[in-house]
């Protein structure tokens, strides 16, 4: 064997290996790519009490209940199914009611599900992706429309 067919074999060698490598790793990250779940997938995919997720969607319209010590408990839903949710601390500023929302956290026994962080929508127009596709094929929701929860002048409720 030649110098130059040695040299072939070997770099052909450590192509395969680091192609088989990010074979694997692809493989395994597959199922945990998601950004968030909407509720549906919650409920559809029966994932575990325990499991750590993210869960996104619209907070329900008249779900917030507020208690002692911070203490909030809200619904997050994708207009077909909706999760209870817990949270102790202190929410974003653009939280309310009809809004986006991704919540990070623990699923319960229950289907309860208990949020160490909230995040709110950032701006008028933002809308998760996954929530706005599943609320457009409800027929809930177009593009152009206001958002959820909003009237045509984009204001939530009356003031």
């Amino acid at each position: 064997m030649t110098r130059k067919q040695r040299r072939l074999t070997l770099i052909g060698c450590a192509l395969g290996v680091l192609g088989v490598a990010a074979g694997l790793v692809l493989y395994a990250l597959s199922g945990s790519i998601t950004l968030f779940n909407s509720p549906t997938d919650v409920v559809e995919k029966a994932i575990q009490p325990g499991t750590r997720i993210r869960l996104g969607g619209l907070v329900e319209t008249g779900s917030i209940r507020r208690g002692e010590n911070m203490q909030v408990r809200f619904s997050v839903t994708d207009g077909r199914n909706s999760v209870p949710v817990a949270y102790t601390g202190v929410l974003p500023d653009l939280f309310r009611e009809g809004q986006g929302v991704v919540t990070e956290g623990v699923i319960e026994p229950g289907r309860q599900f208990r949020a160490d962080s909230v995040l709110a929508r950032h701006d008028e127009n933002y809308m998760p992706k996954e929530v706005a596709d599943s609320l457009r094929q409800q027929g809930l929701w177009r593009p152009g429309d206001p958002a959820p929860g909003r009237n045509a002048a984009g204001q939530t409720g009356t003031r």
